[in-house]
């Protein structure tokens, strides 16, 4: 058999990121070799999946590479300075019960559990019904490996002095305001008795014009380049309180003030478009088992039962092109963390994963988030209501603490993502909470340790608690771009774009794929369009 030096390999995939997993598929009936390596010992890459034990060895890791997270290595818009930062940094695990004896007799739901009971998502994401990804993965004939559960109601925290409904969670003392539900459509806007009749209609006029994708592109040209707390004020009169709600639903990092029409406008249309799609009350799912990274790891399985060969714990440590021009001479030498030494007419990968090579080297300055991820006792099953009539159980739920939802309107939004145990990345009776805001240092992790405890004072079923949480911060992407404007088209270097920051999945991933799975195969068409698999994709075992 060939060591991996003797090989004459066709494609060399970079870390097992979603992109890189996604290529490694849609690769796998080609009949080209493949080696697929990831400098960590796990699948996923910046998505990843971690269970208690994965985790402490994952926040050692990126405090071993990172630089520290202080004044002196950002400017005053939170970017780093001189260096490309990592993609992760200053993680730490807190355990507020570490050091409290626990009672036997304390109910299983009230204690943690044991490390391999929990996978926990390093970028947790939604998945729109609408989107691409969703009949891509049917195509490929990966759906039998793979569950989606619902993400049902959206809630937005509202401060004491503007929550006035009836129909919310109330909360405790501590909260000082109410969790309101977030209308999806004119049954929901309707059944409000907070609006008043002439916000419903103006409510009610802005959700036609936004779910009319013809429409679209008029409102765009106008109002593009304005903010959409303008739109919204000066073309359709809306109260501020209306508008935290519809911003919510944007998912956008930057409060309305800050967050352009042309961002805006286009995702207000994906939420209203998904809904029903798959059936009625809910326009967004969520893999279970982890998120993201389950889809990855499913991705690479049938990347291996198609031929491919999998190396974990070894990455790659620089790239050259060999310099030779005729066609049976490999252009790419590929140099591992072992230092072995691959042939190879193809090299893909994130630049996270191809870092330390000159063609993708990134001398931008950054900004970061701040993000957590809390294991609560408890269900929290009042955020988990039936939608409508015939919806399946949700699993996830969205809470929004928008920019005045802290006390502070200069702040940007928090947004937390709640998990129940039936996603399988907790036991039965807790639920996860992945938590996020777009501030860096100490201010950021403040906004969101005041966005939990505010949304656990509103819970009374018995009051839960964190058992244990994770916080570091992410690097976000630096340009817009995704992949290099012209790809090689005789061999080279694909160099994916940064791992996005989106709490909402990014179909621009998948056309990524697409086009460098174009420039490797030749193929215009047949894109993940597979036959049925054999029986090695059903395998339980990892690859």
């Amino acid at each position: 058999m060939e060591t991996l030096s003797e090989t004459e390999w066709d494609v060399v995939i970079s870390g097992t990121g979603l992109p890189q997993s996604l290529l490694a598929l849609a690769l796998s009936p080609s009949g080209k070799k493949v080696l697929h390596v990831d400098r960590n010992g796990y699948y996923g890459g910046a998505e990843a999946a971690l269970s208690l034990q994965d985790a402490v060895a994952w926040v050692k890791t990126v405090n071993d590479c990172s630089v520290s997270f202080t004044p002196e290595s950002l400017d005053s818009g939170g970017r780093g300075k001189n260096t490309v930062p990592p993609t992760f940094k200053d993680a730490r695990i807190i355990t507020p019960n570490e050091h409290q004896s626990q009672p036997e007799s304390k109910p299983a739901a009230s204690k943690l559990g044991f490390s391999r009971a929990y996978s926990l998502a390093l970028s947790p994401q939604l998945i729109y019904s609408r989107s691409a990804l969703l009949p891509t993965i049917v195509s490929s004939k990966i759906q039998q490996q793979l569950e989606f559960l619902a993400v049902g109601s959206w809630w937005i925290f509202v401060p004491d002095e503007k929550s006035e409904s009836n129909t919310q969670i109330r909360s405790g003392q501590e909260a000082a305001g109410t969790l309101k539900k977030i209308p999806g459509g004119r049954e929901d806007v309707f059944a409000d008795k907070t609006i008043d009749l002439k916000s419903k209609r103006s409510l009610m006029k802005f959700l036609r014009h936004a779910a009319d994708t013809e429409a679209l592109q008029p409102v765009l040209d106008e109002w593009g380049e304005r903010s959409f707390q303008e739109l919204l004020t000066l073309q359709y009169g809306l109260s501020t309180q209306l508008q935290s709600a519809l911003h919510a639903l944007t998912l956008s990092p930057e409060p309305p003030s800050r967050t352009k029409t042309s961002y805006a406008l286009p995702r207000i249309t994906r939420h209203l478009t998904s809904i029903g799609v798959f059936g009625p009350g809910f326009g967004s799912v969520i893999p279970k088992w982890g998120g993201i990274a389950e889809i990855a790891q499913v991705a690479c399985r049938a990347g291996a039962v198609g031929g491919g060969v999998y190396v974990l714990g070894q990455g790659v440590k620089s790239v050259t092109h060999g310099g030779g021009s005729s066609a049976e001479m490999s252009p790419m030498t590929v140099q591992l963390q072992d230092e072995e030494i691959i042939r190879t007419k193809w090299v893909a990968g994130c630049h996270e994963d191809l870092s330390s090579s000159p063609e993708a080297t990134d001398s931008g300055s950054h900004s970061y988030i701040v993000r957590s991820i809390s294991i609560v006792s408890g269900s929290m099953s009042t955020l988990f209501p039936l939608t409508a009539e015939g919806a399946p159980p949700p699993a996830g739920a969205v809470v929004v603490f928008p920019e005045d939802g802290t006390g502070d309107e200069k702040s940007p939004p928090v947004y937390l993502m709640v998990h129940s145990s039936d996603t399988g990345e907790c036991p039965a009776g807790q639920c996860v909470i992945y938590a996020s805001t777009l501030c860096a240092g100490p201010q950021g992790y403040e906004l969101l340790d005041r966005a939990l405890e505010k949304l656990l004072d509103t819970i009374e079923e018995p009051e839960p608690s964190i058992l244990w949480s994770l916080r570091y911060a992410q690097r976000c992407p630096s340009t817009d771009h995704r992949t290099t404007t012209e790809l090689p088209k005789e061999g080279g270097m694909i160099t994916f774009a940064e791992t996005t920051i989106d709490l909402a999945f990014d179909d621009g991933v998948l056309q990524d794929v697409k086009r460098a799975w174009t420039n490797i195969t030749g193929e215009t068409t047949g894109f993940m369009q597979f036959e049925n698999r054999g029986p090695g994709i059903d395998d339980d075992e990892d690859v």
